[in-house]
């Protein structure tokens, strides 16, 4: 028992007057003669005897009186801890992922969350509210009722230790506070692991919210399957996490048209192909009808004017590989020999390859630097004799540069699967056991922040990069290297070309780091912007020349097709859509989890949180106590004889 005001308690001491009174008698007793003495004797003793019981019955009576009204006012109460005057701290994750989209006993998991929370919080109370795009901090749930209301689905989604730390950052630093840290989730099973450390000053309750069902089926992914000179295949891939279904419509949409439907049977997994025409501007959609998870019914993607990507060769050696791995359909291709190049040219380029000069002239390494930093790319291909001054001049800019020629033969041995060029799908595996290819001479180079793609066997780079710079070590000539006919020349070549102009692919996905280039020419100050109906973003852009650099992260943070402005100028148009991966329902298991408090109600929690800190008053019980003692004393004096 604990007492809001202690230091009433001193008051006891008067307990002793009542004492004093009853043991310190100022009265004394008169002796009176009779005749009768035996008689007297036995009366006199009778009558002492019941006079001292009485007078210690109200002694009794008037101490516990006394004592009981001193500890009613200073007002004694029970409370599990010691919390009636400590500072109480409330943090409340609430999941709005799109998992929570999912369909529970009341509802939808996230709306009957948000519903819990408002009939358990006291509207006045102080807390802080986290969810996964926005932080309520240290205010009450009677400012924020409405934003909670409207609170929407998520396309971000916040691992569970990266709650617990944005969690902790929202706590004061005082000591001698209550904090209480409440996770409201389906807890939705990913790669990331999920370790509580013991912590005695925060309480962690979870709350696991449980959809009825694990059904879901999603369009997972589009791509193009084969291209024809009249129509392109589209192929959807579509996956099922619940029950089989035999008879699944799939709709295609251009713009809010319909222009192809087709079903699927799908078990785990399903397949179909939608047929496009050729040169024809799509912002498209695909649809399906799932009662179950709703932001993973739609996926949009979009089919631009075709753009091509703009290459010159500058040669000192015969280009007809070059032509082949770069064909009229996707890239402008021209060729010029050094001493017939038309400067004017080099702006409008996003490639520019150096094939085999024996020299590079001085106006030619100046513009070139003009080039690459503007954004453009180069491939150099040295010559078997080069005139090494001009060659370190150029490659000066790259923090390169040549030393010697080395004229023993070499074997190209090892490759960086992990370097842009090949790790978008080019090798299935690692491949250890190919036909290497290899030279006869290479020259060493000053490697210093050139980062290798390919290189010999005695692990000297034959093909190095220094951003937006491809230095090969070793002419490519027929006479020198095999590499022309090695299975790496083309996907080499033809992806340093993609990189150096990355055309908007059929769709982005909101959360992940993507990047496209936009072809155009802007004035001073301005910028492009991305706008979707009354949806209006600027997304991080970098201006060149010749082009924009756009890239995106978490915004848009809306899926659809967006069109891509220059003030009122539209350019292009690039769509974008949710992460798929909440589009299968498996759940964590929470049981496993220590030093924390599981429950699969939001009013469990918040009574057990009430219980812990109730303060039971009991001074009522002390005056009516008080109240009692009173009557019995009166009772006492009235009847006792």
């Amino acid at each position: 028992m604990q007492f809001k005001h202690p230091e009433l308690l001193y008051a006891l001491l008067l307990l002793l007057i009542p004492i004093i009174v009853h043991l310190f008698q100022l009265r004394k007793f008169q002796k009176v003669d009779f005749t009768n003495v035996a008689f007297l004797k036995e009366a006199t003793l009778q009558t002492r005897k019941s006079s001292q019981i009485k007078k210690w019955l109200i002694l009794l009576t008037r101490l516990l009186l006394l004592a009981a009204l001193v500890i009613a006012f200073a007002q004694p109460f029970t409370s599990k801890s010691n919390s009636f005057k400590t500072e109480k701290e409330t943090i409340i994750y609430l999941d709005n992922s799109f998992s929570m989209q999912a369909k529970g006993n009341q509802g939808e998991l996230l709306k009957r969350a948000v519903q819990d929370i408002i009939a358990n919080v006291p509207e006045n109370q102080n807390i802080s509210i986290i969810t996964n795009d926005g932080v309520f901090k240290n205010t009450t749930l009677k400012a924020i009722k409405n934003d909670l209301l409207k609170l929407n689905y998520s396309s971000n989604g916040l691992s569970p230790e990266a709650v617990l730390l944005k969690s902790k950052t929202l706590f004061n630093n005082k000591s001698n506070t209550l904090k209480n840290i409440i996770l409201i989730s389906d807890f939705q099973e990913d790669k990331s692991s999920f370790k509580v450390e013991s912590d005695p000053l925060i309480n962690l309750n979870l709350v696991n919210l449980n959809p009825l069902n694990s059904n879901n089926i999603s369009i997972d992914s589009i791509y193009i399957s084969e291209t024809n000179p009249s129509s392109i295949e589209l192929k959807v891939t579509l996956k099922n996490s619940g029950i089989p279904i035999e008879n699944l419509p799939v709709s295609l949409y251009n713009d809010d048209n319909l222009i192809a439907k087709t079903s699927v049977a799908i078990e785990q997994g399903a397949e179909t192909i939608f047929s496009l025409p050729v040169d024809q501007i799509i912002n498209g959609k695909i649809t399906i009808d799932d009662s179950n998870l709703q932001f993973d019914n739609t996926l949009y993607f979009n089919i631009n004017k075709a753009s091509k990507i703009n290459i010159l060769a500058i040669n000192g050696q015969d280009d007809s590989f070059l032509k082949r791995i770069y064909p009229k359909t996707e890239f402008n291709y021209n060729a010029s020999p050094v001493n017939q190049l038309n400067y004017n040219l080099i702006d409008v380029q996003h490639l520019i390859i150096l094939n085999e000069l024996n020299s590079i002239p001085i106006a030619l390494v100046s513009a070139l630097k003009q080039f690459t930093d503007q954004g453009g790319s180069i491939i150099v291909m040295p010559s078997k004799a080069i005139n090494m001054a001009s060659y370190n001049q150029l490659l000066a800019n790259y923090n390169g540069g040549f030393n010697d020629v080395m004229t023993s033969e070499k074997r190209i041995t090892t490759i960086n699967y992990s370097h842009p060029l090949y790790n978008n799908g080019v090798f299935e595996k690692q491949v250890k056991n190919f036909q290497y290819p290899k030279v006869n001479s290479f020259y060493n180079i000053a490697s210093s922040g050139l980062s290798s793609v390919l290189q010999f066997e005695d692990e000297k780079i034959f093909l190095g990069q220094k951003k937006n710079a491809y230095i090969f070590t070793a002419a490519l000539n027929q006479d020198n290297s095999n590499f022309k006919n090695s299975p790496l020349i083309v996907p080499t070549f033809y992806n340093i070309a993609k990189q150096s102009f990355k055309i908007p692919v059929l769709y982005y996905t909101i959360g992940k780091e993507n990047t496209f280039d936009v072809e155009t020419k802007m004035q001073q100050d301005a910028v492009l912007s991305l706008e979707n109906g009354t949806i209006n973003r600027i997304p991080k852009q970098q201006y060149f020349n010749n082009k924009v650099v756009v890239k995106t992260l978490e915004e848009p943070s809306f899926s659809g097709t967006y069109l891509i402005k220059n003030k009122n100028e539209t350019i292009k148009n690039v769509s974008y859509n949710y992460n798929r991966n909440e589009s299968k329902l498996t759940y964590r298991n929470l049981s496993s989890i220590e030093n924390v408090t599981v429950s699969d109600s939001i009013t469990k929690v918040f009574d057990t949180i009430k219980s812990d800190t109730k303060v039971n008053a009991l001074w009522k019980w002390f005056a009516i106590f008080a109240l009692a003692l009173l009557i019995i004393e009166m009772l006492i004096l009235k009847f006792f004889k």
